[in-house]
């Protein structure tokens, strides 16, 4: 065919007429997501699921937030969207890094992905700037729908996140003593009496181990690090 140019004329103001109508530009505008992430393979594995969607398109990926605010004053085209945002990284934290995000993208959303769940980090992050918050247990297509939530205009949280929330703005009110085992009771008690690991596990008839493990799972129940934080929430009487 022979070469036209009407018709390279047509074609430009087509083009010309679709950027300039509010209905092209909402239905092939894309998101732009960043991703800060210190795990290779969980940072691979979500980028790689992100780019089959083509309403997302990938912009700064890093392994730190340090290294993501270099790369934002060498980044001179689109700015991200949608930050996900994990906690424990080398250097600065998520949650210390989001100031400094917010303070360089304003408008930007920024959804935690992280495998902290206790209420205080969930509450400090939010607090700090962060939209949504999900558990890295979440499911790739899990994170690609809260991503779209967020586009919308929404947040969105993991059911165990939600969980969290909602048992703050209860006031504690949910006791720790209704999700501890009869023997985490038992234990707890015995903790309390100062009795120490081999005693207990005599008193009960079982092995040190068998104790070790029992005490581990209330440790991660009651959200406390050791037996002293234990102790203390029982003489506090948030553990009946």
């Amino acid at each position: 065919m022979l070469h036209n140019p009407n018709n390279e004329n047509i074609k430009n103001m087509l083009q010309v007429a679709n950027i300039n109508n509010p209905l092209y530009l909402e239905t092939h505008m894309t998101t732009s997501i960043a991703i800060i992430e210190d795990n290779k393979v969980i940072r691979d594995n979500v980028s790689k699921f992100i780019s089959f969607h083509e309403e997302f398109d990938l912009s700064i990926i890093e392994g730190s937030v340090e290294k993501f605010l270099a790369s934002l004053e060498r980044w001179q085209t689109k700015r991200p969207d949608i930050l996900l945002l994990d906690i424990g990284l080398p250097g600065m934290s998520g949650i210390e890094g989001i100031p400094f995000i917010l303070e360089k993208i304003p408008d930007i959303d920024i959804i935690m992905l992280t495998t902290y769940e206790e209420e205080d980090v969930i509450l400090k992050a939010l607090c700090s700037g962060a939209s949504s918050y999900l558990s890295k247990k979440a499911s790739l297509e899990e994170i690609v729908d809260a991503i779209r939530i967020v586009v919308k205009g929404g947040s969105y949280m993991s059911p165990s996140v939600a969980r969290e929330i909602v048992n703050h703005l209860m006031g504690g009110r949910v006791s720790k003593a209704t999700i501890l085992t009869e023997r985490q009771r038992e234990i707890i008690q015995k903790l309390v009496d100062g009795k120490s690991y081999g005693t207990i596990a005599k008193e009960l008839f079982v092995s040190i181990e068998t104790i070790r493990s029992h005490i581990k799972k209330m440790y991660k129940t009651l959200h406390v690090n050791n037996k002293a934080e234990a102790i203390a929430m029982f003489l506090r009487g948030e553990i009946k």
